[in-house]
């Protein structure tokens, strides 16, 4: 089973826009707001190699980016076989 974890802010429109993406490729996803849980945002960091910004977005535990990296990956046809795994 696919599991994909979204880092995100409530107000943040790159965080919706990437979870409507997988919302549209019908792929569940757990999602931390970091407005209501902002001791998670150093375990974020941590696993996103330093980056800041939200969303980042992992599947199966591998750090896929933000918002553009996962519509580029998309685009380029290579996200839904990661969703398959």
């Amino acid at each position: 089973m696919t599991t994909v974890l979204i880092y995100s802010k409530d107000y943040c429109p790159f965080c919706q826009r990437a979870k409507a993406l997988f919302d549209k490729l019908g792929q569940n996803y757990e999602e931390i707001d970091l407005m209501a849980n902002p001791q998670r945002k150093s375990e974020m960091v941590s696993m996103a190699n330093g980056r800041t910004t939200v969303p980042q977005i992992f599947v199966n535990g591998k750090h896929l980016g933000g918002c553009d990296d996962v519509y580029a990956l998309h685009d380029q046809g290579k996200l839904e076989p990661l969703l398959k795994d």
